[in-house]
């Protein structure tokens, strides 16, 4: 199909190569080589800001704050996140509630092992080390990968906040 073809759907006249974004005669705004406006305004599926990326690594690193204040904390850092940015930033949400439904899911794993470790009369103790090091190597290959702006799904989690 010719660009000024007459039969051409959008009608004589016609240019689809007009409003290339290397022409500089670009009517849309997300085209155009030089911003106007000091801030993008955030859209569906656009890549998370700095801020973004920052609350995400701090739910996530949290986790490992939690295990230095005695291991049962590990949850409040991100569910503070999550309860701040539910509303504004889907990105943030969504790392929240990994986070948080992981440390709940350690907590979990944690009263279970030391159950398990009672119940032995201390047979197996070196099971409450457990879910310290899946905190520690799980909560850094989280930070590294929302470092990135990528959505990290830890590979065994309780879902409980959907």
């Amino acid at each position: 199909m010719q660009p000024n073809d007459p039969n051409s759907p959008q009608g004589p006249g016609y240019d689809p190569y007009a409003n290339r974004p290397d022409s500089g005669q670009s009517d849309n705004p997300s085209y155009q080589t030089h911003s106007t406006s000091p801030e993008p305004i955030p859209q569906v599926g656009a890549p998370p800001t700095t801020d973004e990326k920052n609350l995400a690594l701090i739910a996530h690193l949290s986790g490992i704050a939690g295990i230095i204040a005695g291991g049962l904390v590990g949850f409040v850092g991100p569910l503070v996140v999550y309860l701040i940015k539910k509303d504004t930033s889907p990105y943030v949400e969504s790392q929240a509630k990994e986070a948080l439904n992981f440390q709940i899911t350690l907590l979990i794993l944690s009263g279970a092992c030391f159950v398990l470790t009672l119940a032995t009369c201390g047979l197996v103790w070196p099971l409450i080390f457990v879910p310290v090091i899946l905190q520690v190597v799980f909560g850094i290959l989280a930070t590294l990968a929302v470092k990135d702006g990528q959505f990290y799904r830890y590979p065994f989690n309780l879902r409980l906040l959907q």
